[in-house]
């Protein structure tokens, strides 16, 4: 059964840090394109990072970049997102998700991540930047 599973969130003050988790199950991340997503109250979902499957290119959105890490670990099955220098508009919930290549593959356009083909979600984890 593909199941990924999101950790790592909670509650931080702004210039703070966090790192979140998302725990891969059913299939090897390594051959696996993989995007973390957010979504803030009353927003549409934005995609703020990628690590491209085929080239193994890594991709942020202006609003994180420079701020924030997408790695993972291939012997955990693990992905993850470091978070630094949070601000109060970082607050949202956060999703990863995965996609097997071809034909998921995710690129940056005019400053925002474009994916596709990232077929498999997490449920999300909450993440609150607030003093």
């Amino acid at each position: 059964q593909v199941q990924l599973v999101e950790s790592g969130g909670g509650l931080v003050q702004p210039g703070g840090s966090l790192r979140l988790s998302c725990a891969a199950s059913g299939f090897a991340l390594d051959y696996y394109a993989i995007g973390w997503f957010r979504q803030a109250p009353g927003k549409d979902r934005e995609a703020i990072s990628c690590f491209s499957s085929i080239d193994n290119s890594i991709y942020y959105a202006d609003s994180v970049k420079g701020r924030f890490t997408i790695s993972r670990d291939t012997a955990r099955n693990t992905a993850y997102l470091q978070m630094n220098n949070l601000k109060p508009e970082d607050h949202a919930v956060y999703y990863c998700a995965a996609g097997p290549r071809p034909p998921a593959a995710c690129t940056e356009v005019d400053g925002r991540v474009i994916s596709y083909g990232l077929d498999y979600w997490g449920k999300g984890t909450l993440v609150t930047v607030s003093s």
